[in-house]
């Protein structure tokens, strides 16, 4: 399979304790042109097990756009401002879209 292009698009998943620090990080991740946008979807229910117990927790879901050569940046960068010892972060690739919509999303999320 061939290596997609650094600047092929990729949806990245997060989630955030509450909306006030979800829009801090989305916010800082489109400042510093990480991203070229995220949604914040609330309330989002998240049941998963963390040091031995199950936890059942409100969060935010943040939905971020960027580009493949922009991933490993962005992930550091979430580690520093995001609260949790383990923040989430999923990437995913984008197949396909809109064209101008990816078209803007490369440019938005340039170094």
């Amino acid at each position: 399979m061939p290596t997609p292009p650094d600047d092929a698009v990729r949806v990245a998943l997060s989630t955030a304790p509450d909306a006030e620090v979800a829009a801090r990080i989305a916010r800082a991740l489109v400042e510093e042109r990480l991203a070229a946008c995220a949604n914040l979807l609330s309330p989002v229910r998240s049941i998963y097990r963390w040091q031995g117990r199950v936890e059942d927790d409100t969060e935010v879901l943040l939905v971020i756009k960027t580009r493949a050569d922009r991933v490993d940046a962005l992930a550091e960068r979430l580690r520093a401002l995001h609260p949790y010892d383990v923040p989430e972060l999923v990437v995913l690739p984008v197949d396909g879209g809109l064209a101008p919509y990816l078209d803007w999303v490369r440019g938005e999320a340039a170094p």
